[in-house]
């Protein structure tokens, strides 16, 4: 087994003292990469945690620039960043949290033409966009190329988060196809509470932490949701579904230019 330097011992010393972790997790995670995709509420935290804990390889995809309406949930940015690209704001607040950690950056959009390069290169990927072209986007090359990734969503007061694992129910076997735009409300129209971006995003960081060391009981199968109002959670049970469009017995998805992104 790869060893830890003694700088990685003390700055990870809380991580090496949890059970069933030790400095065999904290070397998987030095070896590991994980990709998050949006650089705002979920990705915020995200990003920071990931790094904080030690992930060897964070990739950071956003093509947006800061915005002031973006502070009240971004907390990667600050009032100097207006402006700026969210991608390089948060090198430099994630380098200044961790120097040791390889930062790269996609100051771009995921598409269906860059996506499965982009994803392959990674061991886990965070879904942390704000719309469901990009939510069936990520669902749809994570499944194709075999990537596990974790699916978070906010509005209003609630947040929902669920894992994806090769075999496992992926977001198709939940809503099946992508619902029509004009059906659903959007944070542009109801408003977000910060904190809930953060709880998820947290819940998205801890759970790519899991797959990676193999600690813990990962969120497959299952679907969370989170009230902020009464501070409650939900976890409801899901079946992969053998007619599901993409992981199912008989998929019908089986490129990207299968469906319409």
């Amino acid at each position: 087994m790869q060893q830890l330097t003694d700088t990685e011992r003390s700055r990870f010393q809380r991580n090496l003292l949890l059970e069933g972790f030790g400095e065999e997790g904290q070397v998987k995670l030095r070896n590991a990469s994980v990709l998050v995709v949006g650089a705002g509420g979920l990705g915020s935290p995200a990003a920071y945690y990931l790094t904080a804990a030690g992930v060897g390889h964070v990739g950071i995809m956003d093509y947006d620039a800061v915005d002031l309406s973006n502070l009240q949930r971004q907390i990667l940015h600050s009032t100097d960043d207006l402006g700026r690209p969210k991608t390089q704001s948060a090198f430099e607040k994630l380098h200044a949290l961790n120097p040791d950690a390889q930062i790269q950056t996609y100051p771009f959009a995921l598409t269906p033409e860059n996506a499965l390069d982009i994803v392959s290169a990674y061991d886990f990927i965070i879904d942390a966009t704000d719309n469901l072209d990009a939510k069936f986007l990520i669902n749809d090359v994570c499944v194709l190329a075999s990537k596990p990734f974790s699916h978070g969503g906010i509005l209003g007061y609630e947040g929902q988060t669920m894992t994806y694992v090769p075999g496992h129910a992926c977001l198709r076997c939940l809503y099946g196809q992508k619902p029509e735009k004009g059906t659903y409300q959007t944070t542009a129209q109801v408003g977000v509470l910060g904190a809930i971006a953060g709880n998820i995003g947290t819940l998205q960081a801890t759970e790519a932490v899991k797959y990676i060391t193999g600690v813990g009981e990962l969120l497959t199968d299952k679907f969370l949701r989170f009230d902020g109002h009464s501070i409650s959670y939900f976890k409801m049970n899901i079946n992969r579904s053998s007619h599901c469009p993409i992981c199912g017995d008989s998929p019908t998805i089986k490129s990207l230019t299968d469906v319409n992104q």
